[in-house]
């Protein structure tokens, strides 16, 4: 058969689009053919994928994505497939993968309800309605059980069209035998000493990750402890605004900022705590991965992936609604207390064990499934 992937932006260090990438390969080792639409694609392209890129044009975000739906379905018409599966909310799928939360919900939250007079509101509540109302016939692969609630109680969604999958952590982010080696190398190359903490943050979208409280939190430690910290921030997004907090709060010298790169489990291995207060995350991957690294994780009950924390006992989470006091005394906390050997221990334990691996061979065999019109 041939799947057409529908996403508006590929780049290597999203995890949506990782998550993409590993899901078509994996249709593909199925046996079928794959073509990509998208309208931009930074990195190497997998040789055997027909991608599309998609000539946008527009103003306008709406405009832009207007364009690209268009394009795509009559180019489909043209060169028909078996089954269109969607990363990014637009009309014309079959499937679905939710790897953001609710916009209309998020929106109206955090904007207020004139905002849903806007022409910006308005297109995208449509394309996520073009999925999520009453009477569609798009199948939905859910990464959070949390926004399943949020979107029938928007929409109506008919719940049997909500295929619930489970983590999808890549196994090379577990602790390897030789991790202390690795972790010596890596700290012997950063210049960390032996006294020196290094804080780690990692996700594209410094904003939404919450960058800014870390900083703040970073800048509320005692002069004693702060002086012994260092916090890298990797991630595919412009640093500008948040160099120039940190240039505030007095921690250039504290802080360094890199793109986003290929070799996160060395930073994994190689760091004393992953913070990650984000102001809202459908999961948080970053946040298993770091578990079964054997990293000791603080963040918040924001994040989807958030109770796995708890579950490993690998960190801690905090409550909402956020507050950033509180994110200042976790941290002076958790960088000073005894408990980070058996957080270390406990989040290796937890993943030998835990079902947190399945996610991408589970979407590939539904999507399959569906394509056959077999009732799953």
């Amino acid at each position: 058969m041939i799947f057409a992937f529908a996403l508006y932006k590929y780049f290597p260090y999203g995890g949506l689009q990782r998550d993409f990438l590993r899901i078509a390969q994996a249709v593909q080792k199925r046996g079928h053919q794959i073509r990509v639409y998208c309208h931009s694609w930074q990195g190497d392209q997998p040789a055997d994928f027909d991608v599309v890129i998609v000539p946008v044009k527009g103003h306008t975000s709406q405009a832009k994505n207007r364009f690209f739906t268009d394009y795509m379905q009559q180019n489909l018409v043209k060169k028909p497939v078996d089954c269109v599966v969607g990363f990014n909310k637009m009309p014309g799928l079959d499937v679905y993968y939710a790897a953001d939360g609710c916009y209309a919900a998020k929106a109206i939250q955090e904007r207020g309800k004139f905002y849903a007079l806007t022409p910006r509101y308005r297109h995208f509540k449509r394309y996520e309605e073009a999925i999520f109302g009453a009477g569609q016939k798009v199948e939905v692969l859910m990464i959070s059980a949390l926004q399943q609630a949020v979107y029938q109680q928007l929409y109506g969604t008919e719940s049997a069209r909500f295929h619930m999958l489970p983590p999808g952590i890549s196994k090379d982010r577990i602790a390897p035998d030789n991790a202390d080696d690795i972790r010596a190398e890596f700290r012997q190359e950063f210049k960390l000493g032996e006294q020196d903490l290094l804080v780690l943050m990692v996700g594209s979208g410094f904003k939404t990750k919450g960058v800014d409280r870390s900083l703040l939190a970073l800048s509320a430690l005692p002069a004693q402890l702060k002086s012994r910290v260092r916090m890298f921030v990797i991630g595919q997004d412009n640093p500008s605004r948040f160099i120039a907090q940190a240039d505030k709060l007095g921690l250039l010298q504290q802080v360094t900022f890199f793109a986003g790169r290929d070799d996160i489990p060395r930073f994994l291995l190689g760091a004393d705590l992953l913070i990650h207060p984000a102001y809202h995350e459908n999961t948080g991957t970053v946040l298993l991965e770091a578990v079964v690294s054997g990293l000791p994780v603080l963040t918040t009950a924001a994040c989807g992936y958030a109770h796995y924390i708890d579950d490993a006992n690998a960190g801690r989470v905090l409550p909402l609604p956020f507050e950033q006091k509180a994110l200042d005394d976790q941290l002076q906390d958790m960088l000073t207390s005894e408990q980070q050997s058996v957080w270390h221990k406990n989040g290796i334990a937890y993943a030998a064990e835990a079902n947190i691996y399945g996610l991408v061979d589970h979407a590939a065999e539904l999507i399959e499934q569906f394509a056959k019109g077999e009732a799953v």
